[in-house]
């Protein structure tokens, strides 16, 4: 066999019908692309970082710790509240919780309570909308509303310099309570009821593990929130610490505390009271950072007293020892 035939049996050289290749199919290199097409010459960029390269791990990481600070974020805004049910929403307009609409259900059963509702309202110039029943349904998520529902504006928290500013503005010997995890909104109602009482020049509240101003707690403050400068801090005890360097003595209630309140010599000198939680009392951060921790001296078999009460109690005492100075 000559040259050229042995070349023809060659694999892709036969020339038998069906053998031969189309043009253009050929793999490998094509003339004028450098083996390769014009697409594949372009470069594809940096490689991305892994946090937002879709399938990567860490980018799927990413988009949960995106995904979560988003929900703490709307979380931690404040946010508008109803109040649903007859009782509760006469309660808030008579103790003049700031309110910017009162919705009346459609055909409602008119007795004393909601034609007093509608009265206060309008004399405080509160707006009345008449929706239907499952619109109200809606508002109030389901809640038992009866007919009514009161909306509430966000509360609006100073900041925790606005209580010092307003104790140093003060002629008396600066006061503020600050409370330690106390998460009842009764309780913390009570307390800024019972600081507004005694002279106090406002409240501080943790940013976290607290309760905050809801209706509960306007209602039980018998709208002396409204009267008190209320502030919150990211970190309480660097708020107290700031309170401190700025020459305020801090004192915590403790029912092991390392003076009786009867020997409280800190009563008339600038001072922040700090009241514990309900259950385990003042954090260990809060408690070294006292200068002095105080218990309310109790008769035999009484375990504890209530948070609001223990706050109300040193209070007065606190606020009568500064009248009694102050006639000295």
């Amino acid at each position: 066999m000559d040259f050229e035939g042995r070349l023809s049996r060659l694999a892709g050289n036969s020339r038998r019908k069906g053998a031969i290749r189309k043009p253009g199919s050929k793999k490998g290199q094509v003339v004028g692309t450098g083996g390769q097409k014009s697409k594949g010459l372009e470069g594809k960029g940096p490689t991305p970082r892994a946090s937002i390269r879709p399938g990567h791990p860490a980018q799927k990481r990413a988009a949960q710790k995106s995904a979560q600070q988003q929900r703490r974020s709307a979380r931690d805004k404040p946010t508008a509240e109803l109040v649903a049910g007859r009782n509760p929403v006469v309660e808030c307009l008579r103790a003049a919780v700031p309110t910017t609409a009162l919705y009346v259900q459609l055909g409602v059963d008119a007795d004393e309570r909601v034609t007093e509702a509608v009265r206060l309202a309008a004399d405080r110039g509160i707006s009345v909308l008449e929706v239907s029943k499952p619109e109200l349904d809606r508002l109030t998520g389901g809640a038992l509303h009866q007919g009514l529902a009161l909306q509430m504006p966000p509360f609006d928290y100073a900041h925790p310099d606005d209580l010092l500013a307003a104790a140093k503005d003060s002629t008396e010997p600066p006061l503020l309570v600050a409370l330690d995890g106390v998460t009842d909104p009764r309780n913390l109602g009570a307390v800024i009821r019972s600081a507004a009482a005694f002279g106090a020049n406002g409240v501080l509240l943790p940013q976290r593990r607290s309760a905050s101003i809801t209706a509960v707690a306007w209602r039980t403050s018998a709208g002396t929130a409204a009267k008190i400068p209320v502030a919150i801090a990211t970190n309480l005890t660097r708020a107290l610490r700031q309170y401190a360097a700025e020459g305020l003595m801090i004192v915590g209630l403790d029912a092991d505390g390392s003076v009786a309140l009867d020997d409280l010599s800190l009563a008339t000198d600038p001072l922040v009271v700090v009241v514990g939680s309900e259950g385990r009392g003042l954090s260990r951060l809060i408690r070294e950072t006292c200068d002095e921790t105080v218990s309310i001296p109790m008769s035999a078999g009484v375990e504890s007293l209530n948070a609001s009460v223990a706050a109300g109690v040193v209070l007065a005492e606190v606020s009568r020892r500064r009248r009694v100075a102050g006639r000295t």
